[in-house]
């Protein structure tokens, strides 16, 4: 099996392969621009996986780094998943020092739940507390 080496260097990353990904692959960010891509990037905490320098996964944080975090964008490229490469990631993700002592740390996920059960994300605790504006066609038009 390959080693995966993570990095949150915003430099390393393939914004390309992100912006494929997110626009063309994903379930959650079908037609996101590249400009958003980036910009999301640049306003975030982002983790790249790397098979040598080939970039075959990737995770985003909105955080504040103090109190509250958002994990967003996880994903592993379809021909590199099976290889425990998102537990790694997401092993470096929760044990980042910027991540440590967070109230809330969140996340949305329709298929993933036992991915993230193993590193202590559960269902809210207060369901009916939590409120949102959810666009989820936004990026189509």
């Amino acid at each position: 099996m390959p080693k995966l080496r993570v990095s949150n260097n915003q430099d390393e990353l393939d914004v390309s392969v992100i912006h494929q990904f997110l626009s063309k692959q994903s379930t959650w960010a079908q037609g996101i621009s590249a400009d958003l891509v980036e910009r999301s990037i640049k306003n975030s905490l982002c983790f790249g996986g790397f098979i040598g320098d080939q970039q075959v996964a990737f995770a985003r944080v909105i955080t504040d780094r103090a109190t509250f975090a958002n994990l967003v964008d996880v994903f592993v490229l379809p021909e590199f998943r099976g290889n425990d490469f998102s537990k790694i990631l997401i092993e470096n993700v929760v044990s980042h020092p910027d991540l440590q002592g967070l109230r809330r740390f969140t996340l949305v996920t329709t298929a993933a739940h036992s991915l993230y059960e193993q590193f202590g994300f559960n269902p809210p605790s207060k369901p009916e507390s939590m409120m949102e504006q959810f666009y989820p066609d936004i990026y189509k038009h």
